[in-house]
């Protein structure tokens, strides 16, 4: 009886799009897992790219392993967003899945760091979709006012992640092989039966009406603008600081990528409703005004973040799997805040008040870390951590939910693609702006560090015929084998490493006084935003219904 109540139940939402609580949590399993496959990946893959490098002899390609990556997961984003509009959003995922796979495959076989970057790059178009889609599908199975108690899950996955992924890493690099293989390749094939139990779990249980498009016309011109456009821009934004940004490389990716940005517009508006991004999403002013402030609160929390694990590995000696383990205080801020916040959204359909405290919390949270020194103790450091994780908590899923539910529900695909994807070019320019001002504040602090080194080597000449204080003996740049190699400061004498410690600290306290001037200005924005009504049916069934009318 139990197994023909289940069929009738599928057949019904089938029909309707009207799912039990049942259905929608074998359905997350299948989405979480999707996403799990993506947030695991750029955390274990950033662990253990200094030996991969050393494997492929390719240790001036590791930025562009990162660099195509970056590119195609960004790139794919909206697209895969107007896709699953025309073609249903359970292909896409289905085929995003399969890509990523593939993707994962193939650069566990590969023989050169070249390749790799391209394999990559393969691996990120599969990327591109698996975030954006699981929102928006999530979006189409759950009315507004329950979705945040769901996307709470969403967020445990990318804080587990984070916790496991330098682990993982760390131990997969640290193995010479396993069953004949190479222990990093592992890091790339082990995606093989986590993305498998996604597709049998996707495939099983989403079982959603696809209301047919009234257009299938693709926006070409609009896919090839939007790469002419984007791709310069993450280019230069992750290659500016070695080029130089006012170089002729960077002044060349600005021009190319302002007139894509351009061209980009001018196609968008006379493709109307078959846009990529159609343009009248934005006449919606909760819609622009959350989208722009997603980008500011991505420039803060991505740029102010990037810090956190370098000041944990540089001035505390941690390793990348320690500093992993060290950042638990902020995921276990960001998934208190992001269930507390659900469950308390999901009761009253409020949800600005998080916007406004997750800003101010995540101010709070900058302005103290950049009290930073070198002598404070982790615990010190914790307590911003914990503060930054309850403003994450509280912002990320709020904006999605916002954003989603400031469109009619036909444009729930294309919003919430787009929504992600200017948070990613925001955070991609925060790390961009705030790398740049960490180590350009590290390097005016040069003749300062190296007369302090001066004045203790005075003090005691035997430091430099100690074996442990190589690095300062051999006549190196200390400041760019920091930014390469810093483990020779776990070793070093405290006389000749603290002074390097004490500078590295200082730059990062610069570092978290801008992104604390940032989200300053998300905090102000999020008070203009206006509250809509959240509504009480899901997206299948809003469009249903007008479909039926």
């Amino acid at each position: 009886m139990a197994r023909a109540e289940r069929k009738a139940a599928a057949a019904e939402s089938a029909l309707t799009g009207v799912m039990t609580h049942r259905q929608i949590m074998f359905v997350l399993f299948g989405l979480m897992a999707g996403m799990f496959l993506s947030a695991l990946d750029q955390s274990v893959v950033g662990t253990a790219m200094r030996t991969i490098a050393d494997d492929l002899n390719g240790l001036s390609a590791q930025a562009w392993v990162t660099t195509a990556y970056l590119i195609t997961s960004t790139i794919a984003t909206p697209i895969y967003g107007k896709l699953g509009d025309i073609f249903g959003r359970r292909k896409l995922f289905i085929a995003a899945i399969s890509i990523f796979v593939f993707g994962s495959v193939i650069c566990g076989f590969a023989t050169t760091m070249y390749e790799l970057a391209a394999f990559r790059a393969i691996q990120g178009i599969g990327a591109g979709g698996l975030f954006a889609l699981a929102l928006t599908i999530l979006a189409d199975i759950v009315p507004p006012r329950d979705r945040a108690r769901y996307q709470g899950m969403f967020l445990a996955v990318f804080g587990s992640s984070s916790v496991l992924g330098p682990l993982i890493g760390g131990l997969l690099a640290g193995m010479d092989s396993f069953a004949g293989v190479t222990g990093w390749r592992w890091i790339f094939l082990m995606n093989i039966p986590i993305g498998a139990i996604a597709l049998l779990l996707v495939v099983s249980f989403l079982h959603v009406p696809h209301l047919e498009a009234k257009s299938k016309r693709i926006d070409w011109w609009g896919v090839l603008t939007i790469i002419v456009g984007v791709v310069p821009l993450l280019i230069v934004a992750e290659q500016g600081r070695e080029w130089g940004w006012a170089s002729t490389n960077a002044i060349s990716a600005y021009v190319l990528g302002v007139v894509g940005i351009v061209s980009f517009i001018i196609i968008e508006r006379k493709m109307g409703e078959d846009a990529i991004l159609p343009l009248h999403i934005f006449k919606s002013r909760t819609f622009s005004l959350t989208t722009l402030l997603g980008v500011i609160v991505g420039m803060g929390m991505f740029g102010g973040m990037i810090s956190l694990p370098l000041v944990l590995q540089i001035v505390y000696g941690a390793t990348p799997t320690e500093s992993g383990y060290l950042m638990i205080p902020m995921v276990m801020g960001l998934m208190t805040a992001s269930i507390l916040s659900g469950q308390i959204t999901s009761k009253t359909g409020k949800y600005k008040i998080f916007m406004v405290l997750g800003t101010a919390l995540m101010s709070v949270s900058f302005l103290y870390l950049s009290t930073l020194v070198y002598t404070w103790a982790i615990w010190q450091i914790s307590i911003g951590m914990v503060i930054m994780g309850l403003g994450l908590g509280q912002m990320m899923q709020t904006l999605t939910i916002a954003s989603q539910n400031a469109v009619e529900a036909k444009d729930i695909g294309v919003a919430t693609s787009s929504s992600t994807f200017f948070r990613q070019m925001g955070g991609t320019l925060g790390v961009a702006v705030f790398l740049s001002i960490l180590f350009n504040s590290l390097a005016d602090k040069g003749s300062e560090i190296g007369k302090k080194i001066q004045q203790a080597i005075a003090a005691n000449p035997g430091l430099l015929n100690d074996p442990r204080n190589e690095a300062f003996s051999s006549g190196q740049d200390i400041n760019a084998l920091i930014q390469t190699d810093s483990s020779f400061l776990k070793t070093a004498s405290p006389a000749l490493a603290n002074p390097i410690k004490q500078a590295f600290a200082e730059s990062t306290a610069s570092v978290f006084i801008a992104a604390a001037a940032v989200v300053i200005v998300a905090f102000g924005l999020s008070l203009f935003i206006k509250e809509m009504a959240l509504r009480t049916k899901s997206g299948v069934q809003e469009r249903a219904e007008q479909a039926a009318a």
